[in-house]
């Protein structure tokens, strides 16, 4: 699966409460990691805290479905859901941004009969120089779904020389 090394970092940051991004989905908040959303309930733009973020510090958030088309045969995954960069943390640790996305954000949308898919949330420092114009739609046109099919994040994180996630988050949608 593309994207491998920094899914596993990700999920290895669960284990540290303090490394859990803060995810409010629709009515749902302080969604924890693994919930089960409703896919109604969760198609509005997550909002998104966390309390260990550097108030000098400029984020970068990606979120992915890994289990596409089906958790048992994921041969199309991992789609890509949202990338947004110039993330700046307020005094209450909510993330903001006013910057037009890199990646639209789509809603889960999992085949009717499939099992629950992972939507994940991960955390980035943005890096040093990042050109959001250089990887954004040209006039804000959303991402068409084959360039988020078999998402590489892997890939992209090296080319424009991104870290490891610093906090992460997931639901479970079907």
């Amino acid at each position: 699966m593309p994207s491998d090394n920094h899914i596993k970092a990700a999920f290895s940051l669960i284990e540290d409460k303090a490394k859990v991004l803060g995810l409010n989905i629709g009515i749902h908040e302080n969604v924890q990691p693994g919930t089960w959303l409703p896919r109604k309930e969760a198609q509005e733009l997550p909002e998104l805290s966390f309390a260990g973020a550097n108030p000098t510090s400029t984020y970068l958030v990606v979120s992915l479905d890994i289990d596409a088309p089906f958790p048992s045969f994921g041969i199309l995954g991992p789609i890509l859901h949202w990338i947004q960069s110039d993330i700046k943390v307020t005094s209450e640790a909510v993330l903001k941004f006013d910057a037009p996305f890199v990646a639209n954000y789509i809603g889960p949308a999992p085949p009717p009969i499939s099992a629950p898919h992972r939507y994940l949330f991960l955390l980035y420092e943005q890096p040093e120089g990042f050109d959001l114009k250089a990887y954004a739609p040209a006039g804000g046109k959303n991402v068409s779904n084959s360039n988020r099919m078999r998402y590489d994040l892997d890939a992209w994180a090296e080319q424009i020389k991104l870290g490891l996630p610093v906090a992460f988050n997931y639901f479970t949608c079907n």
